[in-house]
């Protein structure tokens, strides 16, 4: 028993940096604020915020495009405010049709 004792103790003497460097790298990669699960769900956060910022910077470009339209041309304006806000002209009825 005291020579296995005597072979770990040598064991950890030869490799003791090794041992020491693999436990802090194992506690600071599985513990603490920034451990490797909440890294990845950090990252995957950041892709999902990416993805979002570039799909409403797109509908941005299409308001964009809509807004310049309607200062341009009247008629776009006037059957957008139909269309949308079912305006009308005095003479005229409106029906609003609703799809089930």
């Amino acid at each position: 028993m005291g020579a296995f004792y005597r072979k770990c103790f040598s064991l950890l003497g030869r490799y003791k940096y090794g041992i020491v460097i693999l436990f802090f790298a194992i506690i600071t990669f599985v513990t603490g604020d920034y451990n490797l699960y909440k890294r990845y769900s950090y990252d995957e956060k950041i892709r999902d915020l990416e993805r979002e910022i570039k799909q409403y910077q797109k509908e941005i470009e299409v308001n964009q495009k809509k807004i310049n339209d309607l200062r341009i041309n009247k008629e776009w304006l006037e059957r957008f405010a139909r269309e949308e806000y079912f305006m009308k002209k005095e003479n005229e009825d409106v029906y609003i049709i609703v799809e089930k």
